[in-house]
């Protein structure tokens, strides 16, 4: 190990990837506005001080991750804090500081490195970049007053980022629109409005009309507000989840909650939950999958089973 880790050392600067290499002077490259930004500046500075990593120390690393390596992990991702900020800046001017966007798009690197299965023979880069646009795109969604998602729009939400996900696993990349539109059996442009509803929030406080004396928000229909069938239906669903949950252990519930967001809508990774219960990530893999088997038991499911087909 101690030979392994000294030749990840010593190959950090003969690398010639330099794809998302971002330095101290491509400060210069920032939006008007964050050029002078010192905590910016800063960062940049940070994290130019860590060399990128070789195609053989990339493996190196990810099999080490793959076998629990903390220390393996941390590596990994502070080697590719450079294509986060890559990423970030193209998202600047949409409601949050730079800064901001580039903490949400190390949360979708965390991750990446997470899921990242190297024996696929991908390259890590070109796979995270979906994980950390995600991550980005999410958080500016849930930044300040937007429109709504319509209600009868999230079952394909969800379904379009599900199957997304999955196609990044088995492409290594962030898969293209026709990609997916084949995968879920829509058009390409059905696909185009999933991805601009889901990902390209509008703010309700826009400026409309030659004087910018009207918003956005004046003229746009609340298509958001329940009917009471489907107030009642989500109410009990949620009454009905909550009673599933209850079947399982205290820890098994809260693993799953915290996983998957279900009290403030924010999802954790592994490693955060972990830091929750001061036990591994691997631990809490483990205590989620026996949770989710639960789940799947007949006893459990069919009490679901009316809120999901």
């Amino acid at each position: 190990m101690a030979n392994e880790e000294h030749e990840l050392e010593t190959n950090h600067a003969d690398t010639n990837d330099q794809e998302h290499a971002v330095t101290f002077a491509d400060a210069e490259l920032l939006p008007t506005g964050m050029k002078n930004d010192d905590s910016v500046r800063m960062y940049l500075k940070g994290i130019g001080r860590v060399g990128l990593l070789s195609a053989e120390d990339e493996v190196n690393l990810a099999k080490r991750v793959a076998a629990g390596d903390e220390e393996a992990k941390k590596m990994m991702v502070e080697a590719n804090l450079r294509l986060v900020v890559s990423i970030a800046r193209r998202y600047a001017g949409r409601g949050m500081q730079l800064l901001d966007l580039i903490q949400e798009g190390n949360m979708g690197l965390i991750k990446a490195v997470d899921k990242f299965d190297y024996t696929k023979g991908f390259k890590f880069s070109t796979y995270a970049t979906w994980w950390i646009r995600q991550a980005i795109t999410r958080a500016i969604a849930d930044q300040g007053r937007t429109i709504r998602i319509p209600v009868h729009m999230i079952e394909t939400i969800n379904k379009f980022t599900r199957i997304s996900r999955q196609l990044v696993q088995e492409l290594g990349r962030e898969p293209e629109e026709e990609e997916i539109a084949r995968a879920m059996e829509l058009s390409v442009e059905k696909v185009r409005e999933i991805m601009k509803i889901s990902q390209e929030p509008v703010s309700l406080e826009t400026p409309i009309g030659d004087e910018n004396d009207s918003k956005l928000g004046d003229f746009i229909e609340d298509h958001d507000a329940l009917a009471p069938v489907d107030s009642a239906a989500h109410k009990f669903l949620k009454e009905q989840l909550g009673d599933v949950l209850d079947t399982l252990t205290e820890r098994e519930e809260n693993v799953l909650r915290l996983r998957f967001g279900l009290e403030d809508g924010r999802t954790r990774t592994l490693e955060e939950v972990g830091q929750v219960f001061g036990v591994t990530r691997e631990r809490i893999r483990q205590i989620e999958a026996k949770a989710l088997r639960k789940l799947r038991h007949p006893s459990r499911s069919k009490r679901l089973k009316d809120y999901i087909d």
